[in-house]
């Protein structure tokens, strides 16, 4: 099975590096990586020439946001399962993929998701929050829940069926596009090993501000879908602090 890969970078020249030694690590062999990137002037394209011959598809070119960037990559896809590995991002392990790829073997299952810990920005051995998804009912949809997007593998024909990312929105569109499969029915398979290491500081925690943007939008992808509003917005902001918690019992990754 062939899974592409999407990689969105813009001016992030000190991890795009460890992010594409993580997918050219995976030991299952048949990986179409496509990287987007921005038009970044900080040296980030001098490190991607370095592995051109790695990477399947390099597009370099001004966009308009990180979600016109992964669909740009979702429409070069040809993967038959579509995940993404953000540039802050490394996999868990060099199996990561081929436990997406067992996930998928079964035809009746429209998209594969595992768990994910948060780490330090500039010491990714340190665990800050672990998320621990467990398996889908859609009753959860109204307390919140939602897949680690990171860990989010889907088949190519479901984005071609429902459409890729609401470009309207600034930090919550990925959470409006998996809430737009679920509720159209996704089957969903769950992996319960962490499957991504997710740096801190990304767009949806970097600021205050960014964090309020981000319920509100939560909100919008709720009313439009017609799953919650206010109180499921509360309830899935709730739900992530017992996974400051649970990162003690991993604290320092080997």
């Amino acid at each position: 099975m062939k899974i592409s890969i999407v990689t969105v970078v813009f001016n992030n020249r000190d991890t795009i590096e460890a992010a594409i030694q993580s997918v050219l690590a995976q030991t299952h062999s048949d990986i179409e990586l496509i990287v987007i990137d921005g038009g970044s002037t900080d040296g980030t394209r001098e490190v991607l020439a370095q592995y051109e011959s790695n990477i399947a598809i390099l597009v370099s070119e001004p966009d308009d946001g990180i979600y016109h960037a992964l669909n740009k990559g979702i429409d070069l896809a040809s993967g038959e399962a579509i995940g993404f590995l953000h540039s802050d991002d490394l996999f868990a392990d060099r199996f990561a993929i081929e436990r997406v790829v067992s996930a998928l073997a079964d035809p009746n299952v429209d998209a594969a998701y595992g768990d994910l810990v948060y780490v330090r920005k500039l010491d990714p051995t340190r665990v800050v929050r672990h998320w621990r998804a467990g398996p889908y009912r859609s009753e959860l949809l109204r307390r919140g829940w939602m897949p680690p997007h990171p860990t989010f593998y889907a088949r190519r024909a479901l984005y071609q069926r429902h459409g890729g990312f609401e470009v309207s929105l600034r930090i919550a569109g990925d959470y409006d596009c998996m809430l737009r499969f679920l509720v159209a029915g996704a089957k969903l398979a769950y992996i319960p090993q962490v499957q991504v290491h997710m740096r801190l500081g990304g767009a949806s925690n970097r600021s205050l501000g960014n964090m309020i943007t981000k319920s509100y939008e939560d909100y919008l992808a709720l009313r439009r879908h017609g799953v919650g509003g206010v109180g499921t917005v509360v309830w899935k902001n709730l739900s992530k602090l017992p996974q400051f918690f649970a990162s003690r019992s991993t604290a320092k990754l080997v």
